[in-house]
């Protein structure tokens, strides 16, 4: 696709941050940019900058704000007006930025409050690289996923992007996102690092810093792609643990193989992907360190799946599961006295 003249989004978007927030109130949002004028000069820089995205670019906030306003009109006025497009020739973005989720609960929500209250925003498309008359999704994806189920049209705002240019403005719109996971922040570093996105952008897309960008590289060099899609988004599982995961499988030969044959002993098994990275976990490290550990799993009487106890001989971990695990962890906790005090009497009744 023939870029257009204008500025390339990743500088537009890679170089905003924080520090316009300081702006003045006067400076209305939506207003259209003025033609260029003369530079003004730079402001004298603050006692201490961080080592952060503005450090790095050393440009002047002026500058700076010139880009953001000159971004805004484009996103707003989108090269034309808001469109009605048919759900079905629009594709998903080429780099996907979530995993499946364990429970549809939460898009039946979403999708239910579109078909109630209709779609508020717009979704972000572009012209389809390659076919010609489809789409593709810069980001909306739940809201053209509800409108395909829907059967309605949904509205979007046509954007000219590069390739790159997608990927970095598909990473800042996730950054603001409160519901990625740490591992999906990761995979999505991935993505732009694939489609040959600088560092710096990387960085300004995802909030990050180079640390943090070689910790999640860490990660996804480690364990394999296809390990990470069948464990899933794993919401509680954080950086220390993924991490821990990864060295794991760098270090030990024999710790790739176990992790695999543990999702394969997991397939057709319902569980929530928290679960199936404790299993993976709890699968590679006896290979690491020689300690036996297992996870039981914890049913009522009907059958009704309540948690799953991960067990070695210095630890048990209970991970709630099913409808009822919150109550039944609550109720454990609730119970911890009395163990107790049966244990005090179980042990002071076998002494000599």
């Amino acid at each position: 696709m023939t870029k257009s003249p204008r500025k390339s989004i990743v500088a537009s978007f890679g170089l905003l941050s924080a520090e316009l927030e300081s702006e003045p109130s006067a400076a209305s949002p939506a207003a259209t940019p003025a033609p260029a004028q003369a530079a003004a000069p730079a402001p004298a820089p603050a006692p201490r900058v961080g080592a952060g995205v503005i450090g790095a670019a050393h440009r002047a906030i002026d500058d700076i704000r010139a880009e953001r306003d000159r971004l805004r009109a484009i996103v707003e006025a989108g090269g034309g007006a808001i469109l009605e497009l048919d759900p079905k020739i629009i594709d998903p973005s080429p780099y996907p930025d979530r995993l499946p989720d364990d429970d549809g609960g939460d898009f039946d929500l979403f999708k239910r409050s579109i078909q109630s209250e209709g779609q508020k925003v717009p979704i972000q498309v572009r012209r389809h690289p390659s076919a010609p008359g489809r789409y593709q999704i810069v980001y909306g994806h739940r809201r053209w996923r509800a409108a395909l189920e829907l059967q309605r049209p949904v509205r979007a705002l046509e954007v000219e992007l590069s390739d790159v240019d997608l990927v970095v403005a598909q990473g800042i719109e996730n950054a603001s996102r409160q519901d990625l996971t740490w591992i999906e922040r990761a995979l999505f570093a991935l993505r732009m690092d694939e489609a040959g996105v600088r560092p710096r952008d990387i960085y300004a897309a995802l909030s990050i810093e180079d640390a943090e960008l070689a910790r999640m590289r860490s990660v996804y060099r480690s364990v394999p792609l296809d390990m990470i899609e069948a464990i899933g988004r794993a919401p509680k599982i954080g950086r220390p643990r993924w991490l821990d995961l990864a060295k794991t499988l760098q270090a030990e030969p024999g710790a790739l193989d176990a992790a695999r044959a543990a999702l394969s002993r997991m397939a057709g098994e319902v569980q929530a992907s928290d679960q199936r990275f404790q299993r993976v976990l709890a699968a590679v490290k006896p290979a690491a360190d020689g300690r036996a550990q297992q996870i039981m799993p914890i049913d009522d009487a009907e059958g009704q799946r309540l948690a799953a106890c991960l067990v070695s001989p210095k630890e048990m971990r209970l991970s709630a599961e099913g409808r009822l695990g919150k109550d039944f962890i609550r109720f454990v906790e609730q119970e911890l006295p009395s163990l107790v005090a049966r244990f005090t009497e179980a042990r002071n009744a076998h002494k000599p």
